[in-house]
């Protein structure tokens, strides 16, 4: 039997190796994202050249904890693809215009044929909102569209 493959988006990474934090939301975030993460052997992971860009931003010693957390997965080679589908969420109004890092990383995940793309980013990734559309832009551009959740909701798939 093959493990579920997983795409794991930034937000998912920064909650790793993020300090813990008081805030009772992030907190739980944190610990639902370190329970998944202890579970990780169960799933065939992927990242992006974008995840690696957006981890390798900001305070130096962070980033460095963020790489050392993802280093080793593997890396499709379909963001070149993706490009396309990423600009049909954009124009078809399925992600915002201001987000087009947000697109790439549906459209890669698609583009790969992994099944499930990992975030915590409600407001432009998992919008109960703009999911079927994304959805829908994905089948039309013939990609089935990841399935698209949280930590807390994959954990004992």
């Amino acid at each position: 039997m093959s493990k579920p493959t997983i795409y794991v988006e930034t937000t998912v990474v920064g909650h790793l190796a993020g300090r813990q934090q008081s805030d009772i939301i992030v907190a739980a975030r944190q610990l639902a994202s370190r329970k998944w993460w202890d579970a990780r052997e169960r799933y065939q992971l992927f990242v992006s050249r974008i995840v690696l860009d957006e981890c390798s931003a900001g305070d130096q010693l962070a980033a460095i904890e963020r790489l050392d957390l993802i280093g080793g997965i593997s890396v499709p080679d379909t963001q070149t693809t993706a490009v396309a589908l990423a600009n049909s969420l954009v124009n078809r109004h399925g992600i915002p215009k201001t987000e087009p890092r947000d697109a790439l990383h549906i459209a890669i995940a698609a583009v790969s044929g992994i099944e499930y793309l990992l975030t915590w980013n409600f407001k432009h990734i998992a919008n109960p909102s703009t999911r079927d559309l994304i959805q829908r832009i994905c089948q039309d551009s013939g990609y089935t569209p990841p399935i698209i959740c949280s930590p807390d909701e994959i954990i004992g798939v």
